[in-house]
């Protein structure tokens, strides 16, 4: 079930990245613009976006599309939910850690999902009740038995602009327990990386859906745990995400709480 969908994400995520990869380090400064502060779009992003879309349409004109560029039209109950560049800063300023994001929604949450690091040749996978795969293989989160000594990952948008004292003070309290914890800037990397176990957990505040919609698909058929950052499960509407083993995120939940 599900398996034409589960190849659309990948086929899609793999023309965005064709696109991408003509593209990086070769950006010509006069396409890059400033949406909001330190919040770049440019013309990599529109034309990414623009293949996987046709992509899509192609296999499945029937649902319905959000795009991070392009906004929604559509179905809303089957959704495409798209990044065709999570990391657009790095991307800009050429350093090489960035992916494309594509995952299909229904009413009942995510369906198929793929994360592609193109530079890398890395191909996070999932389907829903089928498990997950990185690169063909099966997945699962890491084994670490709890928060201290973890290796996290943690991400922070410029425009966290409220909720920066909230992040800045659970962040003091993570930190001294972590063995290690990491902002590399894409949130879709993150996740994909957590659901293999390379991070044994992460978490952010004020994700967008397509930041997230791939991502949370791979933790959960990895047989990782999802919550927000108050232990429930409103962070596809918040935005704020706690991911990992099912060891080390209740005590990452905790110190998030203070």
């Amino acid at each position: 079930m599900f398996e034409t969908q589960r190849d659309a994400c990948v086929a899609a995520a793999e023309a965005g990245g064709k696109v991408l990869l003509g593209y990086f380090r070769q950006l010509d400064p006069a396409t890059i613009t400033e949406k909001t502060k330190n919040d770049f779009v440019s013309d990599a992003d529109r034309a990414s976006e623009a293949a996987i879309r046709a992509e899509l349409e192609f296999r499945f004109p029937q649902y319905g599309f959000v795009g991070e560029e392009g906004g929604a039209s559509g179905d809303t109950e089957r959704r495409w939910i798209v990044d065709p560049l999570d990391g657009t800063l790095n991307f800009v300023q050429g350093f090489p850690h960035w992916c494309v994001s594509v995952a299909l929604w229904d009413a009942e949450g995510p369906v198929a999902g793929c994360v592609l690091d193109p530079l890398r040749g890395d191909c996070f996978l999932a389907t829903r009740g089928q498990g997950a795969t990185w690169n063909g293989k099966p997945m699962g989160v890491s084994k670490q038995p709890g928060l201290d000594g973890a290796f996290l990952a943690t991400g922070f948008a410029y425009q966290l602009g409220d909720r920066w004292p909230r992040f800045h003070a659970a962040l003091g309290r993570v930190f001294p327990r972590a063995m290690g914890l990491r902002r590399a800037g894409s949130a879709a990397l993150d996740l994909a990386h957590t659901a293999c176990g390379i991070y044994d957990g992460y978490f952010e505040l004020g994700l967008k859906p397509w930041d997230l919609a791939a991502g949370v698909l791979l933790v959960q058929e990895a047989g990782g745990l999802l919550v927000d950052w108050e232990g429930g499960q409103s962070w596809f509407d918040s935005g704020n995400l706690v991911a990992g083993n099912r060891d080390v995120v209740p005590g990452l939940l905790a110190e998030l709480a203070g």
